[in-house]
């Protein structure tokens, strides 16, 4: 405890200390919400020992000598040269971010008339009246994480986002998050997307690493599904064992309102998602899916809470592991059913293929329901490989490598499937038949060499 305490005090002298910086070119909301966060942030400081982090060990990743830049760097950017996205066919309007802020060299994407893309920060102060609604409006369900308060205490830009009602954005928008440095970094980085009612768009997050340095990024993105919404949200997690992560999503949904998200971890060191979904009023669908694919020491931290506020709504999620080596995964998911809250229909399920001994899973679904005409369920396995599955693929003359291969992909291509963009799909599909053959052991397309 008291190495967790000084980490606390460090957070808030860096806060205290940098408090001219973090004010410099924000709106006045966005400043105001950072003092709410401190308190919150003293209150609860780093997650430790709590339910919510029962099993993630945040020491190894804290503890490290990070640099924390508050102050605006310009990076000079050759978008061929740092990043490629090598999916055929995959048509998006790019955007990038460095170190968490907004890039200056983006071009304003070719999007439909009232739809807003811009970096948060401009936002709080352009688009003042739509940022103060509904900036940081929506981080309470089920938490009190001392993490989403260093975001909100610390991150000073991100991407901004607002299609109005009725508007359809046929080509996703991608997020491009890059992490470039001279020394080990500390970033945060905010995110707001605002989907008007009957609107329909599609989020692409992908993560790349630079430089061979130590990385940390706390990201957190708000979206809000306004009524009869459509959003679609994909993360693709792919960075060297040196970059690790907490991204942490709140999504609040409005009257029929449909929101995926697929989050799909394919390498790095420490990974935390966080995934909190709000049906705050009748006829909401909401699905969650994930995978993740660990060897070596990687550790991959899944948290999930639905919280069903309001009658007639339906919640699906699945998440599901392959682990391999020391690897370790933690999977907790709550879903919560509130008094009135009936004809909610809400099933979780979180299944893990361990390949070693020594990969470990700690697994925990609960339903806490307050409601007594609803259809709910929830279920964990971890196992290893079906012997019985092996011997009829091993006497029908495939070879034990290749029968395994099948197995494993088998396995993680029930998530996979459910992502909805086809170009998407099939390179996702390509990454995890290379990250289970071994051929994918550093960030994919990467010209780095890294030591880690």
């Amino acid at each position: 405890m008291e190495r967790i305490d000084e980490i606390n005090r460090n957070f808030f002298t860096l806060f205290q200390e940098g408090r001219e910086l973090l004010r410099k070119d924000v709106g006045a909301v966005m400043d105001a919400q950072r003092e709410k966060a401190l308190e919150e942030f003293k209150a609860h400081g780093i997650p430790y020992g709590c339910e919510n982090y029962l099993y993630a060990n945040l020491l190894p990743v804290l503890e490290r000598d990070y640099n924390v830049s508050l102050r605006y760097v310009e990076q000079e950017v050759d978008l061929s040269e740092v990043f490629q996205c090598n999916v055929p066919c995959l048509d998006t309007h790019l955007l990038l971010t460095i170190n968490g802020r907004f890039w200056r060299g983006n071009e304003r994407p070719d999007v439909p008339e009232g739809v807003i893309v811009c970096g948060l920060a401009e936002a709080s102060v352009k688009y003042k009246e739509l940022f103060d609604k509904y900036y940081n409006q929506f981080t309470e369900p089920g938490r009190a994480d001392g993490l989403v308060d260093l975001n909100t205490m610390l991150a000073q830009d991100g991407v901004f986002v607002y299609v109005p009602d009725g508007v359809v954005m046929e080509r996703p928008l991608q997020i491009v998050n890059l992490a470039r440095a001279k020394a080990d970094l500390m970033s945060f980085q905010r995110n707001l997307v605002i989907v008007g009612k009957g609107a329909k768009a599609t989020l692409l997050v992908c993560d790349h690493t630079l430089s061979d340095h130590y990385f940390l990024m706390n990201n957190l993105t708000e979206i809000v599904a306004g009524e009869n919404a459509l959003m679609d949200y994909y993360h693709v997690q792919n960075q060297h064992l040196g970059a690790s992560q907490i991204n942490s999503v709140f999504v609040s949904q409005r009257r029929n309102s449909r929101f995926e998200a697929n989050v799909i971890s394919l390498y790095g060191g420490f990974i935390r998602n966080n995934l909190y979904a709000a049906l705050t009023e009748e006829g909401c669908e909401c699905d969650l899916y994930g995978m993740y694919l660990s060897d070596k020491k990687q550790e991959v931290d899944n948290f999930t809470f639905i919280d069903h506020v309001a009658p007639n709504c339906r919640s699906n999620e699945h998440f599901k592991g392959v682990l391999d080596d020391s690897a370790l995964a933690n999977f907790a998911g709550v879903i919560t059913v509130r008094p009135g809250a009936q004809k909610t229909e809400a099933y979780q399920a979180n299944n893990n293929l361990l390949l070693t001994d020594t990969a470990r899973v700690n697994t925990k679904p609960q339903l806490i329901i307050d409601a007594d005409d609803v259809k709910c369920s929830h279920g964990a396995t971890v196992g290893q490989i079906d012997e019985e599955a092996m011997f009829y693929l091993r006497s029908r003359g495939i070879s034990l490598a290749e029968a395994r291969m099948m197995m494993m992909f088998g396995f993680a291509h029930e998530i996979v499937g459910k992502v909805r963009l086809e170009p998407l799909r099939a390179k996702i599909d390509d990454l995890v038949d290379k990250r289970l053959r071994g051929e994918l052991t550093k960030c994919h397309n990467c010209v780095l060499h890294c030591k880690q």
